[in-house]
């Protein structure tokens, strides 16, 4: 294992990161990376994660591109094997892949219902199945491992026409909890991170006309958090001594009531 100093906290280690093509998932990939992790990047846009690759490989760090779609288990199974094989197991997961599609629930978006259970929860489970055999294996050789999920601030408050995406990451909160229970023995932590609004991408999917609204005036009135703020959060809790386990991060833009 490589020794670990100030600047590479994470030096040794094995990261995972999913829906790294773009947003939170690309500046924690860079990130983890700059810290001394060897980064495995995981999305559907090929190219996307071509150009971090090289990116993270340009400054010196090391980096694996693996183009899968959470929802598609055939597909994660043989990431987490290319993973193991070529990087020597994952010991640090962040569980990013996510989508946002508010819309007010007498609409019947049905489709728009599926689409963020099927990546927010059912993607998330099956990207969990996958790995946490590996996290597990390689926190008892190497001392720790880190899952840690990626929820939102509305897990918790209560934002009209957002019912659907809410309780997607209610149900993400809830579980890195429970996981905590079982995995916390077995010396890996898990934690949630709940950030409030965020500049990324998650925004250009939203189509409801009550939500871009809000977002336009909460642009105007705040400066929202960015993809690094929560890139460096990530870093954080990561780096900690294996004992100290932060299992719950509410991180919100200065401006931002609730």
């Amino acid at each position: 294992m490589t020794s670990q100093s100030s600047t590479t906290p994470l030096a040794g280690r094995v990261a995972v990161v999913t829906g790294a093509s773009s947003g939170i998932g690309e500046a924690t990939a860079e990130h983890l990376a700059a810290l001394g992790a060897k980064v495995a990047v995981l999305a559907r846009r090929e190219d996307r994660l071509a150009e971090l690759v090289s990116r993270i490989q340009k400054n010196g760090g090391t980096a694996l591109a693996i183009a899968a779609d959470v929802t598609d288990v055939p597909a994660v199974r043989a990431a987490a094997d290319r993973v193991e094989n070529d990087l020597g197991g994952a010991d640090l997961l962040f569980n990013n892949a996510g989508v946002m599609l508010p819309a007010p629930i007498e609409e019947l978006a049905v489709d728009q219902w599926q689409r963020q259970i099927d990546l927010n929860v059912t993607g998330l489970m099956n990207v969990i199945g996958a790995f946490v055999p590996q996290m597990v294996q390689a926190a008892a050789e190497r001392g720790v491992g880190d899952l840690i999920n990626m929820s939102s601030i509305a897990a918790q408050n209560i934002f009209p026409n957002f019912a659907v995406y809410s309780a997607t990451k209610a149900y993400v909160t809830h579980l890195s909890r429970h996981l905590r229970t079982e995995l916390g023995p077995k010396k890996v932590r898990v934690s949630a991170i709940e950030p409030g609004i965020v500049g990324t991408e998650l925004q250009d999917h939203v189509t409801d006309p009550g939500a871009l609204e809000w977002l336009a005036g909460s642009k105007e009135t705040m400066e929202w958090l960015t993809a690094e703020d929560i890139a460096h959060t990530i870093g954080f809790l990561a780096s900690q001594p294996a004992r100290v386990n932060l299992q719950q991060v509410t991180i919100m833009p200065t401006g931002q009531a609730t």
